[in-house]
C-alpha cells in the first residue's frame, strides 16, 4: 500500500493536536478519543506538553485513509519551536494547515503558509472550531483568500456556524479557480460548457499536488464535523510518497529523542533503498550499525523508501544527519538569535547541569550549548518559552533546578580581509609549548569551510583531524567573542615530530595561530535582523512608521492594501518583539505583525563584546595558563 507522510501545522491554540487525535480516532488507529484539556492525547506525551496544552516536540503516528498508509507528523505550533517545524517540512509529502474559525488568520498561520507555498508542498486547509461562539464561515473564507491564499478552494459549507450543532455539507468544486491553471477547463467555460465533475476533480488533484491550489474544509475536531471530508481529501488529493526501492539507501533524520536509559533514537525518513536491522550505514560521517528499528505504520519489519522509522544504535546521531546524498533540497534552518546563560540553583549541581544541557544540544544542535564563566552554560534560543521547556527537561531528566539569566542577542563576525599566521616547533627549547607546526590563512568565504594547501597525508590522520576540528571550535568565538561565519580557513603549513607529537599539541596550537590570522584579517560584527510585514488600518500609518523608525527599522515599504496599509521592512532581531508588542496600541488592536529571521546587517559604532570562555588565544600567556588548568 502507498504511503503519505503528512504534516499537521498551525498557530498556537488552533486545535491542531485535537485534530490529530480526531483523525486517529475516526480511522480506528486509537480506540479512545484523547483530550488536550485532560492531557491524554496520543502525540503530546511530555509532562510540559500536557500541562501547557501545546506541542513542543515533533511526534509521529499513523492511520489509513482511502488507499494510503498515512504517517501523521504533529509539529509544534508555537513560534519558539519553528526549527522543529522546518525540520519536519523536509520529509513531508503533504500538509494540513489548521486555523481557527474564531481567531481567523493569525500571523503564525501566514508564516507557515508562506513556507509551504515556497516549498510547493501540497497543502489542505482545515478551518477548525466552527462550533465555537464567535466562529465565522464566509468571513473566515474571505480573510483566507485575502491574507493567506487567493486559490483556496472550499469543498464544504457550514450550517449553524458558531453553535454546538454546527455541521457541514458538501460543496461543488469551483471550476473557475482551477481554470486559471488548466487550458482545457478554461476553454470549456469560455464556450459555455459545464465540465464533467470527474474532470474537475482530476484537475483539483493535479493542481493540489503541484501546490497551485489549496482545498479548504470547514469543521470541528471536537465534534468531528467536516473530518470525513478532510480524510477524503487526504486520501484522494495529496500525492503519496515516491522513492526508488532498489536504489542507494538515502534518508534524513528530522527528530532525535533520548530514552529513559539514555539511548538515543532517531526518526528517519527514507527516500530510497532499504534499511534493515543490524545493517551498517554511514550517517553524519560516522559508521554505525542499526540495533533497533521500529517502522511507523504497517509497512513491515524493514524500512523501505517513502517510509519513516525510529532507529536506534547509531552513536552520535543528530538532527539533520543524512544517509547518502540528499534527495531533496535541504530546508534552511534559521539559527537562533537569542542566548541565555543557565546556572544550577545549587552550585553542587553545576557539572550535572552542563552534562544534561550537552545531551539536549546533541538532540537539537541549534541550541549549541557551550561553557560560560563560573560553572554556567550558555545555550541559544528562538524565544522565551524555550527557557521553560529546557528548565522542565532539566528537572525531569537530570533532577537539576536551573536558573536562567536575561536573554541577549547573538551577533556574528565575518572576516573583513585576508590574514595569515604560522608557528613552527621551537627546537631550541627543551620542552616547547607544542610539538607541532601549523600555518593557517583566513579569508572571506561562504559559511565556514576548511581546506588544505599542504599535501593530504603530510600529517597522520589523527593530527590532521585535530586541526580541522579545532578550527571549527575556535571560530565559535571571534575577535569580539561572537561566532565567526562566512570564513574560509586554509591549512598552509604543517609539521610534526614523531613520536613526540600528539593530537593535543595540534589542538592547543591551532587556536593561537588561527586567532592571529583572524586578527590580521580583522572582523566586522553583524546583528541579526528580521524581515517583517505589518498590516495596519489607514489612520495608523504615521504613528506606526514613526515607531518603527525609532526602533531602527529600515527599508520601509508602505503599500496600500484593501483594508489600510501593508508595511514591509527589516528590523534588528533584538527589537522585533518590542515592535510587535507596540502594534496593538498604535492600531486599536487591528494591526497584524509577521516577521522571521532574514540575515544580518553591520553594527555601526563600537561593536558589542561577548565574554570569552576559551582562555583567550589572543593573549598567549593567559591562554597557556588556561590550558595548564584544564
Amino acid at each position: 500500500m502507498a504511503t503519505l507522510n503528512l504534516g499537521i501545522l498551525a498557530h498556537v491554540d488552533a486545535g491542531k493536536t485535537s485534530l490529530t487525535e480526531r483523525l486517529l480516532y475516526d480511522t480506528g488507529a486509537i480506540g479512545r478519543l484523547g483530550s488536550v484539556d485532560a492531557g491524554d492525547t496520543q502525540t503530546d506525551r511530555g509532562e510540559l506538553e500536557r500541562s501547557r496544552g501545546i506541542t513542543i516536540r515533533t511526534a509521529v503516528a499513523s492511520f489509513r485513509a482511502g488507499g494510503l498508509d498515512v504517517n501523521l507528523i504533529d509539529t509544534p505550533g508555537h513560534a519558539d519551536f519553528v526549527a522543529e517545524v522546518e525540520r519536519a517540512l523536509g520529509v513531508l509529502d503533504g500538509a494540513v494547515l489548521v486555523m481557527s474559525a474564531v481567531e481567523g488568520v493569525q500571523a503564525q498561520t501566514r508564516v507557515l503558509m508562506r513556507t509551504l507555498r515556497a516549498l510547493r508542498l501540497p497543502t489542505l486547509i482545515f478551518v477548525n472550531k466552527i462550533d465555537r461562539m464567535g466562529a465565522s464561515g464566509e468571513g473566515t473564507l474571505a480573510a483566507i483568500r485575502r491574507r493567506l491564499s487567493e486559490r483556496a478552494v472550499p469543498l464544504n459549507d457550514v450550517r449553524d456556524v458558531g453553535t454546538a450543532t454546527a455541521g457541514t455539507t458538501a460543496r461543488a468544486v469551483s471550476a473557475e479557480i482551477l481554470a486559471e491553471n488548466d487550458d482545457a477547463l478554461l476553454e470549456a467555460l469560455v464556450d459555455g460548457r459545464e465540465p464533467a465533475s470527474a474532470v474537475v476533480r482530476d484537475a483539483l488533484r493535479v493542481q493540489t499536488a503541484a501546490g497551485l491550489v489549496h482545498p479548504l474544509y470547514f469543521g470541528s475536531a471536537v465534534t468531528g464535523a467536516g473530518v470525513a471530508e478532510l480524510l477524503d481529501g487526504i486520501g484522494n488529493l495529496l500525492p503519496p510518497a515516491d522513492g526508488d526501492a532498489g536504489g542507494e539507501t538515502r534518508g534524513s533524520v528530522f527528530a532525535v529523542e533520548r530514552g529513559p536509559s539514555g539511548e538515543r533514537a532517531a526518526y528517519l525518513r527514507l527516500f530510497s533503498g532499504e534499511l534493515r536491522l543490524r545493517q551498517r550505514v554511514t550517517i553524519g560521517g560516522r559508521v554505525g550499525r542499526v540495533t533497533g528499528l521500529d517502522v511507523v505504520g504497517p509497512s513491515g519489519p524493514h524500512l523501505t523508501a517513502g517510509n519513516i522509522g525510529r532507529v536506534r544504535g547509531l552513536a552520535g546521531i543528530r538532527v539533520g544527519d543524512r544517509i547518502g546524498a540528499p534527495v531533496r533540497a535541504v530546508t534552511p534552518f534559521h539559527p537562533p538569535s537569542l542566548e541565555t546563560v543557565v546556572r544550577a540553583r545549587r552550585p553542587a549541581d553545576s557539572a550535572r547541569l552542563r552534562g544534561a544541557l550537552l545531551d539536549l544540544a546533541e538532540e537539537d544542535p541549534l541550541i549549541r550549548a557551550r561553557p560560560a564563566p563560573g560553572g554556567a552554560t550558555s545555550v541559544l534560543l528562538y524565544g522565551e518559552v524555550q527557557k521553560e521547556i529546557i528548565g522542565a527537561r532539566l528537572r525531569a531528566d537530570a533532577g537539576v533546578e536551573a536558573v536562567f539569566e536575561a536573554s541577549r542577542t547573538v551577533y556574528l563576525e565575518r572576516p573583513a580581509g585576508v590574514g595569515e599566521a604560522a608557528e613552527d616547533m621551537n627546537w631550541r627549547r627543551r620542552t616547547p609549548d607544542f610539538w607541532a607546526s601549523v600555518g593557517l590563512r583566513v579569508e572571506p568565504g561562504t559559511g565556514v569551510s576548511f581546506r588544505r594547501e599542504v599535501e593530504l597525508g603530510a600529517l597522520p590522520h589523527a593530527l590532521d583531524r585535530a586541526i580541522e576540528e579545532t578550527v571549527h571550535r575556535t571560530l565559535e568565538q571571534g575577535l569580539h567573542g561572537w561566532p565567526v561565519t562566512d570564513c574560509a580557513v586554509v591549512l598552509t603549513r604543517s609539521g610534526y615530530a614523531a613520536p613526540l607529537s600528539t593530537a593535543a599539541d595540534f589542538r592547543g596550537l591551532t587556536p593561537l595561530v588561527l586567532m592571529r590570522a583572524l586578527a590580521e584579517a580583522g572582523t566586522r560584527v553583524f546583528e541579526p535582523c528580521h524581515a517583517f510585514e505589518a498590516e495596519i488600518p489607514g489612520e495608523a500609518l504615521s504613528p506606526v512608521l514613526a515607531r518603527l523608525t525609532a526602533l531602527g527599522a529600515g527599508a520601509l515599504e508602505p503599500e496600500p492594501a484593501s483594508e489600510g496599509w501593508t508595511v514591509r521592512g527589516e528590523i534588528p532581531a533584538s527589537l522585533a518583539r518590542e515592535a510587535e508588542q507596540s502594534l496593538p496600541a498604535l492600531t486599536n488592536g487591528e494591526g497584524v505583525w509577521w516577521s522571521r529571521p532574514s540575515g544580518e546587517r553591520p553594527v555601526t559604532g563600537r561593536p558589542p563584546e561577548r565574554e570569552r570562555t576559551d582562555g583567550d588565544p589572543l593573549d598567549r600567556d593567559a591562554y597557556l595558563r588556561h590550558l595548564a588548568r584544564r
